[in-house]
């Protein structure tokens, strides 16, 4: 995964659209702290049944967040803006947005996952955690590194 063509990403989806090929889309979302920032990366998932995926996405660098909390909100933010705006401006619904937040309280992350899930599915989208497939998030986790 790798590139650094720059582009409108509904511009893209429609395009995607135009050539007829069958896919699903997933959106979602990892964040990483580093010394002095924090890097999130926001993926969309054309899922091609039967025949793979294409991923597209976006790298951003932020002053680091240290809280975790706010850190993982973060995520959740730019996913349902990102689908929302798949829905409003390209016409596409995101089938599920990938959280990276694992249902099992042990993890810290579970902390957030109601929370995240609730406010997603109140939008009118599906979520997904872990330990479920979630290939958005697994993609912008190996992004993000």
């Amino acid at each position: 995964m790798g590139g650094r063509r720059s582009f409108d990403v509904c511009d893209y989806v429609r395009e995607m659209q135009a050539s007829e090929a069958q896919f699903i889309l997933y959106v979602g979302c990892d964040s990483q702290n580093h010394r002095n920032h924090t890097v999130y990366v926001t993926t969309v998932v054309f899922r091609f049944p039967r025949s793979g995926a294409h991923v597209i996405y976006r790298k951003e660098k932020v002053p680091k967040i240290a809280d975790l909390w706010t850190k993982l909100w973060g995520e959740t933010e730019r996913s349902v803006a990102l689908a929302n705006l798949l829905r409003e401006e390209a016409g596409v619904e995101v089938a599920q947005i990938d959280l990276d937040f694992n249902t099992d309280p042990a993890h810290p992350s579970n902390k957030v996952l109601s929370a995240s899930a609730g406010y997603i599915q109140s939008l009118g989208f599906q979520s997904g955690a872990k330990p479920g497939l979630l290939m958005a998030a697994w993609a912008a986790d190996a992004l993000c590194q």
